[in-house]
């Protein structure tokens, strides 16, 4: 096991500047926002022509790359259709998504909490994607629900704030916007965009968790079979592909599942990643320490172990996961 340092570097901006100058569409739990320095450090030098990010959520990985120049063309994709068609918006007509959630939010001052609900009963029965911005910003921790049974968004709001107020989030959508002009946005699942991807592509995937979506109230529309996405992987090794995906999650007391088979001929690297959200929500303090797999074409493009080590700012050797939480406590 290995761990990443924050070590900033002058040749890697997005390092020295920080996770938060990167503009953030909507609140998102399990966002990749504060990790992106270490991922956009795994980028090939210039860049890439196309950055493909299934999975896609709040495309925190899209938007940092575009805002330091790291990708010309953008493909946006994730089986949540409402999501999706909410990044269409923002991209084409932001004004008119802007306008929606302005219109909720003043409406709701009345009785936040029975109108919060109104909201939620309504998004069930139309997917309508500006309906699905007002409740990410009224949700307990922007920590989107899914009922396993019915498929419904069930998360309760928090009750101790209105979300953001309209002017602010005009602001970060516009910002959004205007990184994100000409990025392709597609409502399906990652099969396809990953196996297919050129050679000259670069694909980041941040797939459900093992262990965060086979419970009552999951993350994610559609769980992800661990069997089924080894496979997926496989095919994409096998043409080359070049990607890197974030997946188990080691926390001080516990992991989420099982490493990627070895003979993937992935390599494996561990970031320290800060507090556990999912922790907070349940009232602990809890550190966690996210995987990065890297493709063996992506590692090949970048020049090998070394030069990976020295762009995440790799400053330890390997150690034990006790010794690795001797660090991080």
């Amino acid at each position: 096991m290995t761990v990443v340092s924050s070590t900033a570097s002058t040749e890697m901006p997005w390092k020295t500047a920080g996770p938060k100058s990167v503009p953030q569409a909507f609140p998102y739990q399990g966002s990749k926002r504060l990790l992106a320095p270490q991922i956009l450090s795994l980028f090939p030098d210039g860049g890439v022509s196309r950055l493909i990010e299934p999975f896609a959520g709040s495309g925190a990985i899209s938007l940092a790359a575009r805002y330091y120049g790291l990708a010309s063309s953008i493909l946006l994709s994730d089986v949540n259709e409402p999501l999706m068609e909410m990044w269409r918006l923002i991209i084409e007509d932001p004004e008119r998504l802007v306008g929606e959630y302005a219109r909720m939010w003043n409406e709701q001052l009345a009785d936040p909490r029975g109108y919060y609900l109104s909201i939620r009963d309504k998004f069930n029965a139309t997917h309508e994607p500006a309906l699905l911005l007002y409740l990410l910003c009224r949700c307990v921790k922007a920590a989107v629900r899914y009922s396993q049974k019915t498929g419904d968004f069930n998360q309760g709001a928090d009750h101790r704030r209105l979300g953001a107020k309209p002017h602010n989030i005009a602001m970060r959508i516009a910002a959004a916007s205007g990184l994100m002009q000409g990025a392709k946005v597609e409502a399906c699942g990652y099969e396809e965009p990953l196996v297919n991807a050129d050679a000259d592509d670069l694909v980041y995937l941040d797939p459900p968790y093992q262990g965060t979506s086979d419970v009552p109230d999951h993350r994610y529309l559609k769980g992800l079979q661990r069997d089924v996405f080894v496979d997926v992987l496989q095919k994409a090794v096998d043409n080359k592909v070049s990607f890197v995906v974030s997946y188990d999650v080691v926390t001080d007391d516990n992991k989420y599942g099982y490493a990627l088979p070895s003979e993937l001929g992935l390599t494996h690297r561990h970031i320290v990643a800060g507090l556990s959200s999912q922790a907070t929500l349940m009232g602990k303090s809890q550190t966690t320490v996210e995987s990065l797999y890297v493709s063996p074409a992506l590692m090949e493009r970048l020049g090998g172990p070394d030069r990976v080590d020295s762009c995440l700012g790799l400053g330890l050797e390997p150690m034990s996961q006790d010794a690795l939480f001797s660090v991080v406590r």
